[in-house]
């Protein structure tokens, strides 16, 4: 864990949010060399930040052990570099244990996913990741998606909870979001932070952007990190031309691509990890893997993108 308070760490990231997939060995268990060593590369390539154990990471594949192992294996390899964050999720029992258990791992800070399966209403939620905020030092990002989607008013008061400090978005409901944005603007303001969090953020980051929400997360800085840092520099810098060449040549094609297959924006990405020589295992059940005609798409769309990097450096 790190002193620096975590919202000041990420309100202007250098780099893309990195989200690691978690590596399986071949007996399926789960290979921390392997894992640490995609945790350097990222910090080596210029990850802002790292989400060990969160949607990427097949946080819902993981015991508390496996948990707890990764988060500090994760925290060890970035040394301090960037901030450590890790998911905690289920119910709220659980939750606030994987909380505590990231806390005890050296995290700087939570993802709080949904909580399990039941559709709660807003007093519901929010008692439950006023909990989990509870149970530890740790800043708590909510995960806004699926069965937790709140309402302007509910975010007011997230914002107003102490440890929580921003809200990720999976919804991608812009309208709502310029209302929360709104809302936390006139009736708490202060430094509470926003993500972008839909599968291949970087498809939607424009729009987003013009809402005020600068940070993203990056499953394509799995497998691809300089096509990912190239992008964000170029929203960085309001080079538009370059965006909108990754976006029609590479970002479409691989999104069209994951919507090929049911779990794919966590199979798809650990395949493209594989091919950029990285032996991470496969996806855990339920989830599966890509087909091998897909797994050949998806390297010809890698090839395309870092040929669209080429060309970018030789104009």
């Amino acid at each position: 864990m790190t002193s620096a308070p975590l919202t000041a760490r990420l309100t202007a990231p250098g780099g893309p949010l990195f989200f690691p997939v978690t590596a399986y060995g071949p007996g399926g268990g789960v290979d921390l060399d392997v894992f640490r060593a995609h945790v350097r590369r990222g910090v080596e390539a210029g990850a802002a930040a790292v989400f060990a154990c969160c949607g990427t990471g097949e946080f819902h594949a993981l015991t508390p052990e496996e948990f707890q192992d990764c988060v500090r294996a994760a925290v060890e390899e970035t040394a301090g570099r960037v901030p450590v964050l890790a998911g905690a999720g289920y119910g709220t029992a659980l939750a606030v244990r994987y909380a505590r258990l990231a806390e005890e791992a050296g995290a700087d800070g939570l993802l709080a996913m949904p909580p399990y399966l039941v559709l709660a209403g807003q007093e519901g939620l929010l008692r439950h990741y006023r909990e989990v905020a509870a149970a530890t030092s740790l800043p708590v990002i909510v995960y806004q998606r699926d069965n937790a989607v709140f309402t302007p008013g509910s975010v007011v008061e997230l914002a107003r909870t102490e440890g929580i400090v921003g809200l990720k978005d999976g919804l991608g409901d812009l309208d709502l979001m310029q209302r929360v944005v709104s809302a936390v603007r006139t009736e708490a303001p202060g430094d509470f932070l926003y993500f972008n969090g839909l599968p291949t953020a970087e498809q939607t980051q424009l729009a987003y952007r013009a809402l005020g929400v600068t940070l993203y997360s990056s499953a394509v800085f799995c497998f691809a990190p300089e096509i990912a840092l190239a992008f964000h520099r170029a929203l960085g810098s309001g080079d538009e031309s370059l965006a909108h060449r990754l976006l029609d040549g590479f970002y479409r094609p691989f999104v069209e691509l994951r919507a090929q297959g049911r779990g794919y924006a966590v199979a798809l990405v650990k395949a493209g990890v594989r091919l950029r020589g990285l032996d991470v295992g496969e996806v855990r059940p339920p989830l599966q893997e890509p087909t091998e005609d897909h797994v050949k798409q998806l390297a010809q769309v890698i090839e395309r993108g870092y040929a669209l990097l080429d060309g970018e450096e030789a104009r």
